[in-house]
């Protein structure tokens, strides 16, 4: 029988050669993974417990908040308060970062978190997820925090990562050396690794967008899908098209087998012309894992780790997955910017 090599195990044995994984980043992740249980367990049991459905409220993003998220929130903001590591917190729910009170331990890290992607597909049972980044503090740890250690570029992240809840439930992270998957057993509790070094094949087969709204895009966004959809694309045939509309779900999928995940901006709503996909708690994190993977993310023009975010709750256009599928999106941009700049 195969030696089994916990998340924690791993994080021990490779602590030396991961930068920023100290007893501290462990402990953090002990916390992130304990987490990860609870919400699995309540999501496994969601259609039995009075989990379905809505609150009531609208969150920040003016969106109407499903009971599993609010839940989710909570857990993630008590357990994580709970580490001795963090100094702040920030969510997809809340409108504002969330310190760690004086009361509790503090630290240098920072997290980012949606935590419950998806939700719209929580009450018919399709796959959902939880995603986080971590970064350190920049500015004088018993100083006031300052708004630029909240909002960093992508390229400062520490780590990365998602927790998919589905068929079973997975934990995919990076700490800038590679990706890595842990399978969750429920019969001893523990994230198995079971998906060592990931990489993203170089070339993909499957578009992910939803085209119901392709009246609402550019001239180049269109220009890109049909070029996936192409007898003439570097495939010779069309691509398969799978979209899924949870990105954790999307974005798990073209890991494993190639393809590439967008969200473009849009005209629909003039509140959201930038798309719909936040930069600090989505982009961020799926760039890192998808560049530590082997493969790339860009808003069209620019990789998205290298965009400085203007505010927590910034929307971008995503585009990530196999590096020659991406590539071929940028160029396509690129030729536009070209044209518009030379008219």
């Amino acid at each position: 029988m195969p030696q089994q090599v916990t998340v924690t195990e791993h994080l021990l044995l490779h602590q030396k050669m991961v930068p920023g994984a100290t007893g501290q980043f462990t402990r953090l992740f002990n916390e992130i993974v304990l987490s990860a249980k609870i919400i699995s367990r309540a999501v496994n049991k969601a259609g039995l417990v009075d989990v379905l459905g809505f609150t009531g409220d609208v969150n920040v993003q003016g969106e109407e908040v499903k009971k599993l998220d609010e839940y989710a929130n909570r857990i993630l903001i008590h357990r994580l308060a709970r580490s001795g590591v963090l100094c702040a917190m920030a969510s997809e729910e809340n409108a504002d970062v969330i310190e760690v009170p004086e009361s509790l331990p503090r630290g240098d890290y920072i997290i980012i978190f949606d935590p419950l992607d998806g939700s719209s597909n929580i009450d018919v049972n399709v796959n959902i997820g939880t995603i986080f980044s971590i970064f350190k503090r920049k500015s004088v740890p018993d100083a006031a925090l300052m708004s630029s250690d909240v909002l960093q570029k992508g390229s400062e992240q520490v780590a990365a990562g998602y927790v998919l809840y589905g068929s079973s439930t997975m934990l995919v992270f990076t700490c800038g050396e590679g990706v890595h998957g842990f399978t969750l057993d429920p019969s001893v509790g523990e994230f198995i690794l079971s998906h060592p070094n990931i990489r993203i094949p170089e070339q993909g087969k499957i578009y992910s967008v939803n085209e119901g709204y392709e009246r609402y895009w550019d001239r180049e966004t269109k220009k890109v899908l049909a070029y996936f959809k192409s007898p003439k694309n570097a495939l010779r045939k069309p691509y398969s098209g799978r979209y899924i509309g949870s990105l954790v779900a999307d974005f798990h999928r073209n890991l494993i087998y190639g393809g590439i995940f967008m969200y473009p901006a849009d005209l629909r709503d003039p509140k959201k012309p930038e798309g719909k996909l936040r930069l600090t708690c989505e982009c961020n994190p799926m760039a890192f894992i998808v560049e530590q993977a082997g493969g790339m993310a860009t808003n069209g023009l620019e990789r998205i780790m290298d965009v400085d975010p203007e505010h927590l709750h910034q929307r971008i256009p995503f585009f990530c997955g196999s590096l020659n599928d991406v590539q071929i999106v940028k160029d396509i941009y690129e030729a536009g910017s070209r044209i518009k700049k030379n008219r």
